[in-house]
């Protein structure tokens, strides 16, 4: 008999972050009046599907992502650590302007490496906890669905990874727009085919703003 799993990786809504702050794991970053909205609309899209489970980063914007898709479903949301934002040296400086603090020569040396990257978490050490959050999720939702709410860049890094592509990439042309879904279907336990949706994709802004280089969420 065959089992068919769909693990869908939800990004969190826009932030409210007028000052383009990279953010990264830092507390206190919630969702703005649109990003509220974007997180109603993916429960409107997606609540009636056949989900399980729901899975969030412990971060505010996360949990407030997915807490209309859980009360939707009827059901209550589980914290996982292994799908946090990504590390980053930058964190706490402002992107407002596009480029920020790599107008100062004496961080260059921390961007020698795009491959690794050497400015922030390692690109294997990401996937790593990805792929487990996503292996477990499978396994508790077998037969069904799961969504696991994450960001950007360990999203976008996944899926990377998953299609056998390089690390190296122009962040401004990642395929994970604000509150998106990149789904990974299995039968049994072997991944077989991704897709993309964006259930709020009316909603976004003119574009994803503060986005330098693999900096990670800072919009």
């Amino acid at each position: 008999m065959t089992i068919e799993t769909t693990v869908h990786l939800l990004r969190h809504g826009e932030v409210h972050n007028p000052e383009g702050i990279l953010y990264g794991r830092r507390p206190g970053y919630n969702l703005s009046e649109l990003g509220l909205k974007m997180a109603e609309r993916v429960a409107e899209r997606i609540g009636g599907q056949d989900i399980t489970h729901v899975i969030s980063s412990p971060l505010e914007r996360a949990q407030q992502t997915a807490g209309p898709l859980a009360k939707a479903l009827g059901v209550d949301i589980s914290l996982d650590e292994r799908v946090l934002e990504s590390e980053n040296l930058f964190v706490g400086k402002s992107f407002k302007d596009g480029l920020g603090p790599l107008r100062d020569p004496k961080v260059w040396p921390k961007l020698i490496n795009p491959l690794k990257p050497s400015w922030g978490e390692p690109y294997l050490e990401i996937v790593a906890r990805m792929m487990a959050a996503i292996e477990d999720a499978r396994d508790l939702a077998r037969g069904h669905e799961a969504v696991i709410v994450s960001h950007q860049l360990p999203i976008w890094t996944t899926r990377l990874h998953i299609e056998g592509r390089s690390f190296l990439h122009d962040p401004r042309k990642r395929q994970c727009a604000l509150c998106s879904l990149t789904s990974l279907h299995f039968v049994g336990d072997e991944f077989v085919a991704l897709s993309y949706s964006e259930p709020a994709g009316d909603m976004l802004p003119a574009k994803d703003k503060y986005a330098p280089f693999s900096a990670g969420d800072a919009d």
